[in-house]
């Protein structure tokens, strides 16, 4: 560890995740580590995660202590201070934590020996035709059963020659970026581009540009299909659309996806990975595509994704199939790998003994 310093992020809405932050903290005086509260939830005013990274400084690792919600949070401040991010799982679902709270402490230890397994995923970043704003009055009606909203992204750097490409903002998106109509009587109507080209123009509640990732969140119950988060794409979704094509659309990461408001459009606005983050007016633009940073979510061992899956969602118990047996739940037969398929992701190997083999 190049600091000595570790972040963490505690939803304090749950006793158990004040409970582990407590393991954490004396883990971290046992080794003489620096453990830093990420302070994401504060009142007035909410601060940019670039702000937040730079009042905390340098840090080896953050560790978020709740569901994806909290972890969602952690990951926008790791950005900004470049560091990798390890998730306590104490949410109903769990695609992107997975460490249980009881080996909260063995999953430390892992990463301070240089022996835990690390996932990167693909973010999304933006450009927009203007800096992205919240009107005052949006904001303060966000006020009511909530905290308050972040403030909209600030600007990176950028070359005056690049002005005709847009205003770099200063966005990590891990799951996705949503485009949403803000009056219920007006649709959102917007023009699809993919590499810079029309697609299709939407008359719709909402589109979304999701990850791989987030391909499992919003996207996923708007319809759309499940992506390997191996996998470097960007996934577009509609969400009721009022036009004959409503399927998603599934593009390679070296291509950007544009977003374009129609003249006669209402005002939509935009939430990154499910936090409102500006309104755009008919006319504005925002382009959303792979950005250079990608996550490194710290894993207390070697996910399965699908497995989660599955459970999640009682693939394997479908009652239409039960009737016709039982399938094994991995295939990995004792044998060699053969050399045609030793590139391919392979289950652990069973266990040598009688009856090994395909389980």
């Amino acid at each position: 560890m190049r600091h000595g310093r570790v972040g963490m992020v505690v939803h304090a809405g749950k006793e158990e995740a004040t409970r582990v932050s407590q393991d954490v903290r004396a883990w971290g005086v046992a080794h003489r580590i620096d453990i830093v509260d990420v302070d994401v939830w504060r009142e007035e005013p909410r601060r940019t995660s670039r702000a937040e990274a730079q009042a905390i400084g340098p840090l080896d690792l953050i560790v978020t202590i709740g569901g994806d919600g909290t972890f969602l949070r952690g990951v926008h401040v790791a950005a900004a201070v470049d560091c990798p991010v390890l998730g306590v799982n104490l949410g109903r679902v769990g695609f992107l934590t997975d460490v249980p709270p009881g080996r909260t402490v063995e999953a430390l230890e892992g990463f301070r020996n240089g022996v835990a397994c690390t996932d990167e995923r693909m973010t999304l970043t933006m450009r927009a035709s203007r800096p992205l704003e919240i009107p005052p009055e949006l904001g303060t009606l966000l006020r009511y059963g909530r905290g308050p909203a972040m403030p909209p992204p600030e600007v990176r750097d950028s070359l005056p020659d690049d002005v005709g490409w847009g205003v770099p903002l200063d966005v990590t998106a891990v799951n996705d970026v949503v485009f949403e109509k803000l009056a219920r009587d007006r649709q959102a109507s917007l023009g699809l581009y993919v590499a810079g080209r029309l697609f299709a123009s939407y008359s719709a509640d909402a589109v979304m540009v999701a990850t791989a990732t987030g391909s499992t969140a919003y996207s996923f119950a708007a319809g759309g299909p499940v992506l390997s988060p191996l996998l470097d794409a960007l996934l577009f979704t509609p969400v009721a659309p009022h036009m004959a094509f409503n399927r998603s659309l599934v593009v390679s990461a070296e291509e950007s996806v544009g977003i374009r408001v129609l003249p006669r459009s209402g005002q939509v606005a935009v939430s990154i990975d499910g936090q409102l983050r500006g309104v755009l007016d008919p006319g504005d633009w925002v382009a959303a595509y792979a950005s250079p940073w990608r996550l490194p979510i710290v894993r207390f061992e070697s996910t399965d994704f699908f497995g989660r899956l599955r459970d999640r969602f009682s693939l394997a118990d479908a009652p239409a199939a039960s009737a016709d047996g039982d399938a094994p739940l991995v295939y990995r037969p004792a044998d060699p790998v053969p050399e045609d398929v030793r590139h391919l992701r392979h289950p652990q190997p069973p266990v040598p003994g009688p009856g090994a083999g395909p389980r």
